[in-house]
């Protein structure tokens, strides 16, 4: 497995963004273990560089490696979507909604 680069967009210091760094930092100490690069960008403080990836919502995950790019918009709680969007497989069984939707 290559380094994922994900870099997570978010507004200020609050209860939503905390909820998302929180999560997204628990998704990838199981899932990734050390295969990860973690950047936070504060939308407050560096309002470029949300421009220029058109960032419309916070909080925004973008998984810029390995391609193909992908966005994940929320609190990053719901851990089997967040998976699903960084292109990955559990690697370990969730037991709430074991169904096999694609």
């Amino acid at each position: 497995m290559g380094k994922y680069v994900l870099k997570l967009y978010i507004t200020g210091k609050t209860p939503k963004s905390e909820r998302a760094i929180a999560n997204l930092k628990n998704i990838c100490e199981i899932e990734l273990q050390n295969q990860y690069e973690m950047i936070i960008v504060d939308v407050l403080e560096r309002p470029q560089l949300a421009e220029d990836e058109k960032i419309l919502a916070t909080p925004t995950l973008i998984k810029e490696i390995p391609p193909p790019l992908r966005r994940i918009i929320g609190d990053l709680s719901d851990t089997e979507k967040v998976l699903l969007g960084l292109d990955l497989q559990p690697t370990f069984k969730h037991k709430q909604g074991e169904s096999n939707e694609k």
